[in-house]
């Protein structure tokens, strides 16, 4: 194990759909129990159920509670296997680009509103350079970058669904275009859910692009073809001494957000999280 230093900059937040809450109030009070005050905020339920979340901002300000960053959904996407993902995931499939643009542009309305510098979402499984699908995927995204930059609001595209280099392939060509407010949201769970390569040696053929840290961990599949387990963090096979070393090394100075989308216990296993983390963060 390699020597764990003073711990990092950066806040240490937890995602708020990992608390599964129904509205503002019921989000503030399972927030506060897990001990941390830092949120990355879920911005679908504020335009499904405008209602529910109306009077947010001064709730999170009363309640001294920083929302670091939001994240958007895609419509339609099935996460029941890896094929299903692959097939509804993101902004790739054509007939749900239309709603998802849509449903962006009303996203980055809500995170100007509130203030926000980052966005985060997942694209979905991203084409090769050589695919078909690429120029498409890449006119996609370059439009949702303009709409936010219009707002001076920065994009991460979510880890996992696809290999460090394909995702580092999109982001040199996105890069080309000068679309620069497009970075990277790394999730070192992801990469082994998905089997999609070493958390590690991902961070370092991304380092360009990192935006935020989420934290989740996970353990590897036991049959190829099929998703890996997500369990609290410090439980799983994320090697988390060296990754943060190697965040340390790479000069990282962003934030952390605990992401727990498993179990019945979202709150004890996100406090036993943050326990963990306590030496790295």
């Amino acid at each position: 194990m390699m020597p764990i230093h003073a711990p990092m900059p950066g806040r240490l937040a937890v995602c708020s759909w990992s608390l599964q809450a129904r509205d503002q109030h019921e989000l503030i009070e399972r927030l506060v129990r897990t001990g941390i005050r830092n949120v990355q905020l879920a911005l679908d339920p504020l335009r499904e159920t405008p209602a529910a979340w109306d009077g947010i901002e001064s709730l999170l300000a009363r309640n001294n509670i920083t929302v670091i960053s939001g994240m958007l959904g895609c419509v339609g996407e099935d996460y029941t296997t890896l094929e299903s993902i692959k097939r509804t995931g993101g902004i790739a499939p054509d007939a749900t680009w239309a709603e998802n643009l849509a449903n962006f542009r009303e996203g980055a309305a809500i995170a100007s509103r509130l203030g926000l510098k980052l966005v985060t979402f997942h694209a979905g499984f991203l084409p090769r350079k050589t695919d078909a699908g690429f120029p498409v995927m890449k006119e996609r995204l370059e439009t949702l970058a303009s709409l936010f930059a219009e707002r001076k609001i920065a994009l991460g595209l979510e880890t996992g669904q696809e290999t460090a280099g394909e995702l580092a392939e999109l982001m040199r060509e996105l890069a080309d275009g000068k679309n620069n407010n497009i970075g990277v949201n790394f999730d070192p769970g992801n990469m082994i859910l998905y089997g999609k390569g070493d958390p590690v040696a991902a961070l370092r053929a991304l380092a360009p692009w990192l935006r935020q840290i989420h934290i989740k961990d996970a353990r590897h599949a036991k049959t190829p073809g099929a998703w890996g387990e997500e369990v609290p963090a410090g439980r799983g096979d994320v090697d988390w001494a060296h990754f943060f070393e190697t965040l340390r090394e790479l000069g990282y100075g962003g934030d952390f957000a605990i992401e727990r989308e498993a179990g019945m216990q979202r709150v004890e296993d996100i406090r036993e999280g943050r326990e963990f983390l306590g030496k790295f963060v």
